[in-house]
């Protein structure tokens, strides 16, 4: 049994936004996972717009970086949203896409201090503690969130061995990346698992969705999303584990001159059928029973650009899924 809930990648426009909450509450699914892509859409903002318009959804700020937005910062956001949108707010942190923070002169080559020191800062204002932190990253002076104590859950969106270890020892639940193979999956998972050393802590995973009774009409729908995520570095091993070959530089040259054929052409049918939920509702269904399997507590859908595909992948997930989220 696992949870659905549903994600915009800031790309969407307000009628496709507010239709796709509309989808999601009208199907028993409760929260949105907004994800921080700079020179989107705010992400804060859309949560904003999302709660007050819609009272039945929950949201998810995915994945914030702390070296785009100082901890202190982002507790603020998080207990300011949760003062009047009460029990319906989730703050996950994590590191930001390379090519975004290069764009803007960041490097983040060594993320993980970062990202520790911004969860225990995060998690002692949201106490409503009186705050003194010396790190090597961030420091704060005695100083108390003002609208705190506040229960925000704090997740970690994570991909290498250490981030993911980071996550089950310090965080209220992983987040995985779109894209992800089951294979790759487990593999994260073990990694999380050594590092919660049984702490408890949700299992969560982005999962591209595209259902049609004609696969391929399907398959059409992600090819260049996929194209657009796997070209990265860090899917690397993910490929590799899902018995998959990729040249990701040549995907990344074609992505970056918008050659669209022949981005979408590397992404084949095997590698739709290794990294996404994809083809008809039978095809479809077993692919999340499969990623559920593998130790998922909630899958979300993303790569969705309409509200009536999202009522159909809801569907053919329901039968397996919790009731509601």
């Amino acid at each position: 049994m696992f949870d659905i809930s549903i994600s915009s990648d800031g790309r969407d426009a307000p009628d496709a936004f507010f239709g796709k909450i509309a989808a999601a509450t009208g199907n028993r699914r409760r929260r949105i996972w907004i994800a921080n892509h700079l020179f989107l859409r705010d992400p804060i903002a859309l949560a904003g717009a999302a709660l007050a318009k819609d009272p039945l959804i929950d949201v998810a700020l995915m994945a914030m970086s702390p070296l785009t937005m100082h901890p202190a910062q982002l507790a603020m956001t998080a207990a300011t949203l949760d003062e009047f949108y009460p029990g319906r707010i989730t703050l996950c942190l994590g590191v930001g896409a390379p090519a975004d923070l290069g764009s803007v002169g960041l490097a983040a080559d060594k993320p993980l201090g970062p990202v520790r020191e911004s969860i225990r800062v995060i998690r002692a204002l949201l106490a409503g503690e009186a705050v003194t932190f010396q790190g090597e990253n961030f420091r704060i002076n005695s100083r108390r969130q003002l609208n705190a104590p506040r229960a925000v859950p704090i997740m970690l969106a994570a991909s290498g061995p250490k981030m993911l270890e980071l996550a089950g020892s310090e965080a209220d639940g992983v987040l995985l990346s779109a894209g992800t193979s089951v294979e790759f999956i487990r593999w994260c998972l073990q990694h999380v698992e050594a590092g919660a050393k049984g702490r408890k802590l949700r299992r969560i995973s982005l999962v591209y969705g595209a259902v049609d009774e004609q696969a391929e009409a399907a398959h059409q729908r992600l090819r260049r999303v996929l194209s657009i995520t796997l070209r990265g570095r860090h899917h690397a091993r993910n490929l590799q584990m899902a018995g998959n070959a990729l040249d990701q530089a040549a995907l990344n040259d074609a992505v970056l001159a918008e050659d669209w054929p022949r981005a979408m052409a590397m992404i084949t049918d095997k590698i739709l059928a290794g990294h996404a939920a994809s083809g008809t509702p039978a095809q479809v269904a077993q692919r999340f029973a499969a990623y559920a399997e593998a130790g998922l507590d909630e899958i979300v859908l993303s790569g969705v650009t309409d509200s009536r595909q999202l009522t159909s992948l809801i569907n053919v997930a329901m039968p397996a899924a919790k009731g509601e989220i």
